[in-house]
């Protein structure tokens, strides 16, 4: 999981909405959004609680705005001249590497369903499963099929990144749940023994978008009723 480093304070610049919102995400970053307080965020911009009130009214607007500056930065990329499947998949690998870099986005998009972060992402697949030519009455199952393994395996990764000690690595995680899965009863679990060297030697990124590609083949390659 990539760590952020504290910007050193720029107490010549006068308080905005946008410096706001860049010092909450360096907070979250690192002290998570239990650490998200106004009088912690105060301190960090080095100015009053009272400020900060006049460009957010509390902390789940922060929250948003945060949310969706950074799920704004992963739809900065060009997709003139890709096909629908190369679209969707940067995309996804740009949503799945925003939560890995910052964990707590995860669960900020699976409790605002109605507030404009996930409606970019929902909007920008959506637009995608058009192009490739679903009927209008299977747009929203496609769609919201690609959403949710997207918010779920990026929320997983993440929550697993938090879940192992910071003294341990990744190798050594994986490691030792692959050892206890290879321990497991071998008839109540005979399939989850078979595949504990898979999870030993698996690349998140890559298993990720494998997943993406197996939905977009089955969207492309199945059936829709038209009526």
């Amino acid at each position: 999981m990539a760590t952020r480093t504290r910007r050193p304070e720029r107490r010549g610049e006068p308080l905005s909405r946008e410096r706001i919102v860049e010092a909450a995400i360096d907070l979250l970053d690192t002290a998570g959004e239990g650490g998200l307080t106004f009088r912690a965020l105060a301190e960090r911009l080095a100015t009053g609680p009272g400020a900060i009130y006049w460009h957010v009214t509390g902390k789940d607007e922060l929250l948003n705005a945060a949310t969706d500056a950074v799920v704004a930065g992963t739809m900065t990329a060009d997709t003139a001249g890709t096909t629908p499947q190369e679209a969707i998949r940067a995309l996804a690998l740009g949503v799945f590497d925003a939560i890995d870099a910052h964990p707590w986005i995860g669960a900020q998009l699976a409790r605002a369903p109605a507030q404009k972060p996930l409606l970019r992402v929902f909007e920008h697949i959506g637009r995608q499963v058009q192009a490739l030519g679903v009927p209008h009455t299977a747009q929203f199952t496609a769609a919201s099929a690609l959403l949710n393994y997207i918010l779920g395996v990026g929320g997983q990764n993440a929550a697993n990144a938090r879940g192992h000690q910071p003294a341990t690595s990744r190798t050594e995680f994986l490691n030792t749940v692959s050892a206890a899965w290879a321990n497991l009863d071998p008839d109540e679990y005979a399939f989850t023994r078979n595949v504990a060297d898979q999870l030993r030697d698996h690349d998140d990124r890559a298993e990720f978008l494998a997943g993406i590609d197996l939905i977009l083949t089955g969207i492309t390659a199945h059936q829709w009723p038209t009526g």
